[in-house]
């Protein structure tokens, strides 16, 4: 029976097999908030059972994707399958009890069994349930525990309510393998009963296993946690999750130029909400979280709205932060950058940021004050630059080396006194001077790329262009 007063723990226990999915990265969110929300303690867990899989780079992917999002643990990683011998125990422990048997089965023999099984409707019974084991003998076994034959069994869960299973169609699920391996349902009750797990929130393939596990508990006399399954994660189009639809890693998404607050934000909106608030910070998801709240039906990825809560993250940022993992993104990328790199980045970030979405668009809205002297004017640019427009810029560029205030609101001022002054509008040269700064690469307004690139920057351009043009 589940205690309602017990202290809050909740735990995340991952397979270090692959990459660290962005499903596993919401249950992770989803521990976290609740053991904030509840004052309790929020624990990493590191199913390693699968020796061929289980590698250490695999392991260090999820401490790094939880590290990146911000979901570190309470405390160090449990290894699960360093408490192999603990699980041996709890095995002995039902084998004494007379809850769990020796199955002397061949492989043969079980895979004849579960065809009948199949053909009749109903589950793999082993002939060693209600047999002695055979004395002084040397066959391998496997240990099965003894599910009970009638009843029910309900998983009382926080998330989709009371689900109920007839104890008839649970089979005699393998404890300990033949040698000696626990398996999976067996281990994951002992070591959350050994690590207090209170709640365990988890996505909601793991559903039918809980009524399994909920067996193991009461034949163990262990007291029982609470239950939350978590619906899937599904793509745009409603169908799972794959590769088709894009990101799937968490690694992924840093790449691809997602902060970590912004992920936090929006996979906290997936399967839970806070009435129609789209856009909040740590501190409110933790005074609003509530397991309970979260809903039944499959969530769904939208590309859109990831994009919308990370622009809003990146208009919230540091620069000198934007800079840096602007700086480590272009580096990623590949190509030249001048030593001065980050400085530019920090001087043009200011400027451009809000048309960002991502830190990669961020790189490309900054890369034309990153292109090196003398730039590349492709044929658009130098259509635009006739004898009358070079003369313009020629005035111009003597006007701007007398500006005093290299400011953006100053520049602009200075901008438009200008083409007062030569009796045009601003499109008369607009277009030429932002080809010469930028060489045709994306660009905030003139005022801002002058600002961004400095007055010798943007002075050199300038020059070079008019120079090479005569």
């Amino acid at each position: 029976m589940f205690a309602p007063n017990r202290p809050v723990v909740t735990r995340i226990a991952p397979s270090p097999t692959g990459s660290m999915h962005i499903g596993t990265a919401r249950t992770a969110l989803f521990n976290w908030l609740y053991a904030r929300h509840r004052g309790g303690t929020y624990l990493l867990r590191i199913e390693d059972t699968d020796r061929e899989r289980s590698t250490q780079g695999a392991v260090q992917v999820i401490l790094d994707g939880l590290a990146w999002l911000g979901l570190e643990p309470d405390g160090p990683p449990v290894f699960q399958f360093a408490r192999a011998e603990q699980h041996r125990e709890a095995v002995r422990v039902l084998l004494s009890k007379g809850r769990a048997y020796r199955c002397y089965m061949t492989v043969q023999e079980v895979a004849a069994e579960r065809e009948r099984a199949r053909a009749e409707g109903r589950v793999l019974a082993s002939p060693w349930r209600d047999r002695e084991a055979p004395s002084r003998t040397n066959a391998p076994f496997v240990v099965r525990f003894k599910s009970p034959l009638s009843g029910e069994t309900v998983v009382d869960d926080l998330v989709k309510g009371p689900v109920s299973f007839r104890n008839k169609d649970l089979d005699d699920l393998v404890l300990l393998r033949s040698d000696g391996a626990p398996t999976y349902n067996l281990a994951v009750v002992v070591d959350d009963h050994d690590m207090a797990v209170s709640h365990v929130i988890r996505g909601d393939d793991h559903l039918n296993n809980a009524a399994r596990q909920i067996l193991i508990y009461q034949a163990l006399e262990y007291e029982l946690p609470a239950f939350a399954h978590l619906p899937m994660i599904h793509g745009p189009d409603g169908a799972k999750l794959s590769k088709r639809h894009g990101a799937q890693a968490v690694g992924e998404f840093a790449e691809l130029g997602y902060l970590p607050e912004a992920m936090r934000n929006y996979l906290a909106r997936l399967g839970w909400g806070h009435g129609d608030d789209e856009l909040f910070s740590d501190a409110q998801a933790i005074a609003w979280f509530d397991v309970a709240d979260v809903v039944r039906a499959p969530a769904r990825l939208d590309w859109n709205k990831i994009a919308h809560v990370n622009n809003h993250y990146i208009r919230l940022a540091d620069d000198r932060r934007l800079a840096a993992l602007t700086l480590e993104a272009l580096k990623r990328a590949g190509g030249d950058l001048p030593p001065d790199a980050e400085a530019r980045l920090m001087a043009t970030i200011p400027l451009v940021k809000e048309g960002a979405k991502t830190i990669l668009e961020l790189g490309e809205l900054c890369r034309f004050s990153l292109n090196s002297r003398p730039l590349v004017l492709d044929d658009k640019a130098l259509a635009l630059l006739d004898d009358d427009t070079r003369a313009r810029l020629s005035r111009l560029a003597l006007v701007l080396g007398a500006q005093s205030d290299w400011t953006p609101p100053a520049l602009s001022a200075g901008l438009r006194a200008f083409a007062e002054t030569e009796g045009v509008g601003l499109g008369k040269f607009g277009a030429a001077l932002r080809a010469v700064l930028s060489g045709g690469a994306p660009a905030p307004d003139l005022a801002g790329a002058l600002g961004a690139l400095g007055r010798d920057e943007s002075l050199g351009r300038l020059q070079d262009a008019l120079s090479r043009l005569r």
